[in-house]
Parts: C-alpha cells; structure tokens; sequence
C-alpha cells in the first residue's frame, strides 16, 4: 500500500518523499482530509499557450473547495476563527465569523478576480442543493478566498464560470490530495517558483486534567508568495544556494491557509490557532510583504453549531486555553510543511507570453540540505 504522507496520488514525492525532516506526526494522508469529514475537491483549467489575449488566453488557473463536513453536510455549520497577517487579499464572509464565530457551506479558493464568479457559483450550489431550505437560511455568506496568478493566466480574461465552481464543490473528496498545479492554485508561483496547493496535517495528544485524546489537525494551502532568497527549508537558507531566478515574481503574491481540527474549540481559540499558521509561514523565509495577503481560516467540527431558529440554551465543549500548546505546534509544522508540499509537488509551468516558471529542483535541494547535514535518518 502506497504511503499518502511520502508520495502523492500521481506517484510524485512529497517533502517527506525527498527524506527532509519534518517533526510531529502526520496522519494517514499527511493531508486536511485526515480531519473526519472533511473533503476537497478540485477543477483545474489549463487552456492555450503564447502571447496573452485578454479573454482568449492563456489560461492557468482553478478553483479549489473545501467542504468542512463533506459536501452532503453543507448547512451543518462549523465555530471557527480567522487572521489576516497582511491583508493585501480578499477573504470573503469573514466579518460574520467575526460577529458570530461560525459559518456554513464550502470554503472556495481561485484566482484574485474569480472571487465574484465563485461567490455566485457558491450559492448556486447551496440553493440547488437538496438539504437547504430557503425559510430557515434566508441568506448565506460562503468563504471565498484567493491568490493573484496573473503572471502565468489571463486573469482580466475571467476564465472561471460558475460550471468549473461546481466541479470542483461535487467532485471534493476525502482521502490524499493532489498538490502543486491544481485547483485555484493551478497558476500561482512561491519563492519564485512553481506554487500552488499544498496540504500536510498532524496528529497530536491532549492532555485535559485526567483525561488524554488524540486530535487530528490538518492545513491546505494556496502558495503564491516570496522571492527566491528568502526560501528557507527546515532551517537551510536554500534559496541562497540556487541560481537567481530568470523570472522573478515581486513579493506581493500571498498565502491562503485553511486549518480543520476536530478538537473541540471555542471562535477564540480558533482565532489563536489561526494566528499560528503565520509562525509557518515565517519557517520558511517570508516576511509577510506590503503586496502579500497573508489569510488564514481555522475551523473545528468537534461541535455542532446550535440552529439558530432553536430557542434552547446551547452548549459547546472546548478544551481550556492552558491544554491548547499541542495544537499550536501542530498548527505551525503542519503549515510549514504544507508550503513545502506546494513547491514539491509542483511542475515547471509556461502560460501567458511565454513566461516560465520553474519547479523547485528535487536533487539541488536534496544536495543543499544534505550539505547542511540536515536530511532525515
């Protein structure tokens, strides 16, 4: 049986396929869908080639969806918790998890100027879907976030439609996770190479005075940020060891990270898990520029979120603030090494105008870590 946590589902290596050395335990599939319930789903557009003609091509680009409690569950809201490192970026619905600390339906990530079209995909999906009912959810907020990737698509040519939205809501899944050009992260670049989407989890114990359980969280990333010297991995400052890069990407890309767990957490403490994710976004080398949005989304399915139409007191379990160390860890490695599964997985790309982006070179990395004496085993 093939491990999820060192290869991919196209046989590609992943960071711990390479043998670099990653603390913590990672789930089954090292992936977000490692939390019970949780599925992804992908639709990935890759059309033309030459010189950009606005609304024609070339195209390189997706959309990505995360459907917290699998999409036969989208009304079935999760507590949650957010952050913006630097909020050159959009996240939508934020200002009710805010408010509320709760949201319902998928969380949608695409390309900068494919928010609109994923929004209305979004809703599209949640009103045709079987379980909604139009009097008790009047009105819906769905999460839509995104990352810039007009140096490779024709952004302006808005190639996202509401059919490639619902593609990706009806084709999301649990189980490993295809990484690198897929999805909304198809055409975005990291440290001046190859990015895109990149996911890793952990599994970790929590101690509650007496009692101990075990609890899953998992990270997925859309990677579209830093220069190539500041790429550090585990330490290594490798992107000064590499060649300069021929095409060199401003440092105002960003990062969207979406954090699941099934511990169960108040909004607040989910806010503090979601600050976490910064500190893994800082291991490997960024310093979170002017033009980057840096975005992070936590949420918990340890809880059911009481109907709002029910007039009962509700109650919600959550683990105290002094037990929570374990799952800021988790959320800082699970992070960092989600970041490094986006440039692994990745494949050298050329989209519009002929521009081309590298992928990260396996064994130049392998020998720069190896060199550093920082290999795994």
């Amino acid at each position: 049986m093939r491990d999820w946590t060192t290869h991919g589902p196209d046989g590609r290596p992943r960071a711990r396929g390479l043998a670099l050395p990653f603390d913590g335990m990672p789930g089954p599939c090292n992936a977000i869908t490692d939390v019970a319930g949780v599925e992804v789903g992908y639709c990935t557009l890759i059309e033309g080639d030459g010189a950009l003609r606005v609304g024609r091509g070339p195209v390189r680009t997706g959309v990505t969806a995360i459907h917290p409690r699998g999409r036969a569950r989208p009304f079935d809201a999760v507590w949650a918790g957010r952050f913006s490192l630097n909020g050159n970026g959009e996240m939508t619905g934020v200002h009710w998890i805010d408010e509320a600390g709760f949201f319902q339906g998928p969380v949608v990530i695409t390309n900068t100027h494919g928010v609109g079209m994923a929004h209305h995909g979004a809703i599209l999906w949640l009103t045709r879907h079987a379980g909604y009912d139009a009097a008790g959810t009047p009105w819906l907020l769905p999460v839509v976030a995104e990352t810039c990737d007009a140096l490779l698509n024709d952004m302006n040519g808005l190639h996202v439609s509401e059919a490639h939205v619902r593609e990706a809501l009806e084709t999301a899944a649990p189980g490993p996770l295809r990484e690198g050009n897929v999805g909304g992260g198809t055409g975005m670049t990291c440290y001046d190479f190859k990015g895109g989407t990149g996911s890793a989890s952990r599994r970790v114990v929590v101690e509650d005075g007496a009692r101990a359980a075990s609890h899953a969280v998992g990270v997925l990333v859309q990677a579209n940020f830093g220069s190539r010297p500041d790429l550090m991995v585990r330490g290594v400052p490798v992107g000064r060891h590499l060649p300069k890069a021929a095409v060199a990407t401003p440092a105002q890309g960003s990062i969207i990270g979406v954090l699941a767990t099934d511990a169960p957490l108040l909004p607040i403490q989910l806010q503090r898990l979601a600050r976490r994710m910064a500190l893994g976004v800082a291991r490997t080398g960024s310093c979170a520029e002017n033009g980057s949005g840096d975005i992070f989304l936590a949420f918990s399915t340890g809880n059911p979120v009481a109907d709002e139409l029910d007039d009962a007191p509700a109650r919600i379990d959550h683990l105290r603030h002094h037990r929570l160390d374990p799952l800021f860890r988790a959320a800082v490695e699970a992070t960092e090494e989600a970041i490094l599964n986006a440039l692994i997985g990745a494949e050298t790309m050329t989209g519009r105008d002929g521009v081309t982006v590298p992928a990260l070179d396996h064994a130049a990395l392998v020998e720069i870590m190896t060199r550093h004496g920082r290999m795994a085993g």
